[in-house]
């Protein structure tokens, strides 16, 4: 049985309907553009992802197949990625985290990203432009654990140099409302 909060059931078919004289709102007409009610659906979700289908077209007051459509149309787009838990790594175990800034040797991109996806305390990799050509977020079990990940993190022959920064505080941790709030009123 799939989850409450699963946007699609296989087999069950639901077309998005255009609306907008009935009084239920339409799709936004760009691309790449979401409209209030996509912004609206997207924070019911993210304040409650737990809630199904039924009550989410329940609470914004329009049609189950107008929340079905617009769940779809957003997943499709990848705006909405997944509705998976968000699991806090300092809970797990891990309180540290670190940023590190590495360098590597030309041509050595490929194996780079593949050597720091093995490592389990890698949470992120970015490409940058600046002083490094990569940035991680790193994890640890505590600082004397930081540097055993930092000794795996660098201990591959593709990376040439590298900066670690350790976090200290989180005042404002990832967040992704306030953008939807901005996209949806544009």
């Amino acid at each position: 049985m799939p989850p409450a909060h699963s946007p699609s059931s296989p087999g069950s078919p639901n077309p998005p309907t255009p609306q907008g004289a009935s009084g239920t709102a339409t799709a936004p007409a760009g691309n790449d553009a979401i409209d209030a009610l996509d912004g609206r659906l997207i924070r019911l979700l993210a304040e409650e992802p737990r809630i199904g289908v039924l009550e989410c077209s329940r609470r914004l007051q329009v049609a189950r197949g107008t929340v079905q459509a617009r769940l779809d149309r957003l997943q499709a787009k990848g705006v909405i990625g997944g509705f998976g838990p968000e699991v806090d790594p300092a809970a797990l175990g891990y309180p540290v985290t670190a940023f590190a800034t590495l360098e590597i040797s030309q041509g050595q991109g490929a194996d780079v990203r593949a050597h720091l996806a093995s490592v389990p305390e890698v949470l992120e990799l970015h490409t940058i432009t600046g002083a490094g050509d990569m940035m991680v977020r790193i994890v640890a079990r505590s600082n004397a654990d930081l540097q055993r990940v930092i000794d795996r993190v660098v201990g591959f022959d593709g990376i040439v140099r590298s900066s670690t920064a350790i976090a200290l505080e989180n005042p404002v941790p990832y967040r992704i409302l306030p953008l939807v709030d901005q996209a949806a009123a544009e």
